[in-house]
């Protein structure tokens, strides 16, 4: 019998069914809000930039990042960004408000195997969060752990920026965060390559799915954008538009009026050509350069000109005098005495700069006749005085007529190289038995006299801040002479005497009677020469076999890395169990020292020859790093050894962790980035 039921029974199943269904929907209502949140956080995150994943572990490569500063950003706050020079700082055209930023970029180990490059951002402003104002500053090319450190005005904040290395297809390639109206298309033709190319190197599926905010690699094959433009003091006028009338004018005139004002027009060309060819000859036969009068000229102190900015108006290059005076005192100076200058010095000396001529009468003047009050120092070839030269601080090395080999390799080299840390040129001198080569002043002297016996000598210690800039600033124009100058150079005297300070304790190379250009042979760079330089920085196979390549700076470097750690020379006096103690050298002495410290928490042998002026004020675990660095940099092979541009990197990363550990020592009137303060 089959079971009919009635309609109470049907109304109650019905409720039933009903009840349940809106209890389902209920509760799935509830985990709508969930998934809102769930979905914004997905969009969130793929937004957020990611590093590149490394395919080479120990890559080291140029990249560029792509960005958009704000209009208070001026090229000054943006070199301090992100740790630069003016000439690794391009614009781009067409009215885009970038900027390309050259970086060296590398493989770190975290994230895991990712390409970072590293710098330092200096908070300009209280309050906020400091990972929130880092990454608006930069703009989604900075890489920075989320934490809830308070903005602090002047706070320095080391973080890590996106970059990139080709894997061989393309020469660079570019860190660029999406903006609204961006695409694909659009940047491959902004940036002249191929839609192609930049999907395969980002593993883009779909060209139109892109995400706003987002960081993409842009793949390059040559460097991107114009050089920043410098600003110039007096701009010139703009032409007056033509009026309505003046046009009609034109209109109207016939043929022969035509002739006559071509005729007028010619004949003033003619005139004003004669003019400027009588100018110029005079110029050039008085080597003396007339400006005109011009107001923002009588502003301008008498101030030598850097050889790399000499005006057009100069054609023997030499000093462009803005006062009437010494304009009159040389021309009478030039008529009525000869200024030696060495016949061996021929034109082919200078090839791309000529330095200024100086007369024998100045030079003598400048330093008081070469009086023992105001020598300075000894160079390789020379003595350096102090001297006071047209109203502006100079060194004069002064060299006898004998050593004009020596001579001419240092004019030759320091009229084409120019680099904020090398010491700059300005002239020269010559009289009939004596040579005289004048630099720019280093106010505080030889790194050498800062590290070795520093109080006897009048001076304070040198904080481990400072040292570790000052290596860095030595490898960056070690590194510029190595790799930048066409052709390269090896200095073959790297030293810590050699190693000079200006009054902001900026590291400038000087020194460079003894630079040999690098030649291309079968082995690698090398050039084959006497054995010259200071025993101690003298690498073993240039003792050898007298071949000086890149790599012999680099182990006189790693022995200068000794001496800022240690505060010893190059060639120490040891103490030994009798009475006769022995000269050994300093690299020899720290390796058997690193061979009983396995690392940074275990380094008894090495803290046993820390400098004891640093007052134990110091991160452990950078000095640590530093001495790997410097042994690394004295290995015995020199293919063992890291390229300078290595050491470079190794050397920054030094110093951002040296940085941040400063920082932890707030209230310590002891030590600050200058120098360290005495107990």
């Amino acid at each position: 019998m089959l079971f009919a039921p009635n309609s109470s029974t049907i109304d109650l199943w019905s409720h039933s069914t009903m009840d349940y269904s809106l209890q389902k929907h209920t509760q799935m209502l509830k985990f709508i809000p969930l998934f809102l949140f769930l979905l914004q956080l997905q969009t969130l995150c793929s937004a957020y930039p990611t590093p590149l994943n490394c395919t080479e572990t120990s890559r080291l490569c140029t990249s560029f990042l792509a960005f958009s500063p704000s209009p208070n950003q001026t090229l000054d706050v943006i070199m301090s960004m992100f740790d630069v020079f003016p000439h690794d700082v391009t614009v781009e055209g067409n009215g885009r408000n970038y900027v390309f930023v050259r970086k060296n970029c590398s493989c770190a180990n975290s994230p895991v195997h990712s390409y970072l490059t590293n710098t330092t951002y200096t908070v300009r402003e209280t309050g906020g969060s400091v990972h929130d104002i880092v990454i608006d500053a930069y703009g989604g090319l900075a890489y920075l752990s989320n934490f809830s450190r308070p903005a602090r005005t002047g706070a320095v904040v080391s973080l890590q920026l996106f970059c990139g290395c080709s894997s061989g297809l393309w020469n660079y390639l570019m860190s660029y965060v999406m903006k609204e109206g961006d695409s694909i298309e659009l940047l491959a033709s902004r940036f002249g390559v191929s839609m192609d190319s930049i999907e395969s190197i980002n593993g883009i599926d779909n060209p139109d799915n892109i995400t706003i905010g987002a960081l993409y690699y842009i793949p390059l094959n040559s460097v991107p954008g114009d050089p920043y433009p410098v600003e110039t003091t007096s701009p010139p006028s703009p032409s007056p538009s033509p009026s309505l009338s003046g046009s009609v004018t034109v209109e109207r005139t016939d043929h022969k009026s035509d002739v006559k004002h071509w005729w007028i027009i010619g004949s003033l060309g003619v005139a004003l050509a004669l003019i400027v060819a009588t100018v110029l000859f005079v110029c050039l036969r008085s080597s003396i350069c007339n400006h005109l009068n011009d107001p923002e000229d009588e502003r301008v102190s008498h101030k030598f000109h850097i050889l790399r900015r000499s005006s057009i108006w100069c054609g023997s290059g030499r000093l462009c005098c803005k006062s009437d005076d010494w304009r009159q005192q040389t021309i009478d100076a030039s008529s009525d005495r000869h200024t030696n200058i060495p016949k061996v010095i021929g034109t082919d000396v200078f090839d791309v700069e000529k330095p200024i001529v100086f007369i024998y009468e100045e030079i003598l003047s400048c330093t008081d006749g070469f009086s023992e009050s105001n020598l300075v120092g000894h160079g390789t070839y020379g003595s350096v005085y102090y001297g006071l030269l047209r109203e502006q601080e100079v060194a004069v090395k002064k060299m006898t007529a004998t050593k004009t080999k020596e001579f001419i390799a240092e004019m030759k080299v320091l009229c084409k190289v120019h680099h904020t840390n090398l010491v700059e040129l300005i002239g020269y001198a010559a009289s009939d038995d004596e040579l005289f080569l004048v630099y720019e002043y280093a106010q505080k002297g030889s790194l050498g006299s800062h590290l070795h016996d520093p109080q006897n000598k009048g001076h304070p210690a040198l904080s481990w801040i400072m040292r570790v800039q000052i290596a860095l600033d030595t490898a960056r124009g070690l590194e510029y002479i190595h790799e930048h100058t066409k052709p390269h150079y090896v200095h073959r005297d790297i030293k810590t005497s050699n190693i000079l300070l200006d009054s902001a304790f900026k590291a400038k190379i000087s020194d460079f009677g003894l630079a040999k250009l690098v030649g291309i042979t079968n082995d690698g760079e090398a050039s084959a020469t006497r054995v010259v330089g200071t025993f101690g920085y003298l690498a073993p196979e240039y003792l050898r076999d007298g071949r000086a390549t890149t790599k012999s700076d680099v182990y006189a470097f790693g022995v200068v890395l000794f001496e800022l750690i240690s505060g010893k020379e190059a060639i120490t006096r040891t103490e030994a169990v009798t009475k006769n103690s022995e000269r050994r050298s300093l690299a020899s002495i720290m390796l058997g020292a690193l061979k009983n410290s396995p690392d940074s928490m275990r380094m008894s042998g090495l803290k046993d020859h820390i400098d004891p002026n640093l007052l134990d004020l110091f991160p452990h675990d950078c000095v640590f790093k530093m001495a790997m660095v410097a042994k690394q940099c004295v290995e015995e092979d020199p293919i063992l050894r890291p390229d300078i541009k290595q050491v470079v990197i190794s050397l920054s990363q030094i110093l951002l962790s040296s940085v941040e550990w400063e920082a932890t020592l707030a209230g310590n009137s002891q030590v600050f980035s200058g120098l360290v303060q005495g107990r």
